[in-house]
């Protein structure tokens, strides 16, 4: 996944609030089961994301118009790859079971992909920048609240794959070439923006501990249905920032 400053276009290197603390390494924090049970489940999430954006990339290159695309597809979908199997990696490392990990986010990101099943090249590239500049956002919020070794993964994995700069070329393109193309593609940018949050917030209220440290760290108890929507609102905002850089309304 590429990370990008909201209301940017392109890929920027993954970051955090520069006055973010430290809240010590993963063998401390692991010691509070509610943290670790957490963190387990936001690494679940990622890791099924990532598997499941390779597939979908490498599905997607039968869309592609021409071997160069087609070529741009493979490398990014290679790349999620790769991320996935750090991840898997990490998991097997603390002593869990990767797939049981990732099962609970199996279905929610399996019903997002079957209702916004792209028709063409065009409607796939949003899909990808969308998908992966919501995810981007979800993970920023997310990375300041996590030990040292933790954060240091999930920022590795946010790292640039090329999706973004990469879909905002070739989008723009076919908006100069099309001006009509415009229309569909923000009509799909909303659909696309609208169920991902729908299956984003039924997760984050079904895991209680990650919605906990969504909102402020495991050691904050019960769902906080304010604090997650201010959460969803901010990444609301970024997306119509996202959207505008391309050239289309959300």
């Amino acid at each position: 996944m590429e990370t990008q400053e909201p209301g940017e276009g392109t890929p920027t290197e993954a970051t955090i609030p520069a006055d973010a603390e430290s809240i010590g390494d993963w063998a401390t924090c692991a010691a509070e089961p509610g943290y670790r049970a957490a963190v387990l489940d936001l690494l679940g999430a990622l890791a099924y994301g990532e598997l499941s954006a390779f597939e979908r990339l490498a599905e997607d290159a039968k869309f592609a118009p021409g071997l160069v695309d087609k070529a741009a597809l493979a490398r990014m979908a290679s790349a999620e790859f790769q991320h996935y199997q750090l991840l898997n990696d990490r998991i097997a490392e603390v002593g869990a079971d990767p797939t049981e990990v990732m099962t609970p986010f199996v279905e929610p990101l399996e019903a997002f992909h079957r209702l916004t099943a792209p028709s063409d090249w065009l409607e796939g590239l949003v899909k990808a920048y969308v998908g992966d500049a919501i995810a981007t956002d979800f993970y920023r919020e997310v990375a300041v609240r996590l030990d040292d070794d933790t954060r240091d993964l999930v920022l590795r994995v946010m790292a640039e794959t090329g999706h973004a700069a990469f879909a905002v070329d070739r989008v723009r393109q076919a908006i100069e070439d099309d001006p009509r193309v415009g229309g569909r593609l923000a009509l799909w940018g909303r659909r696309l923006m609208g169920e991902a949050l729908s299956q984003a917030q039924r997760v984050v209220a079904e895991r209680d501990a990650l919605s906990n440290l969504l909102v402020g760290g495991a050691q904050v108890k019960g769902f906080d249905l304010v604090e997650v929507g201010k959460m969803f609102n901010r990444i609301t905002e970024a997306h119509t920032r996202r959207m505008a850089a391309l050239g289309l309304a959300s």
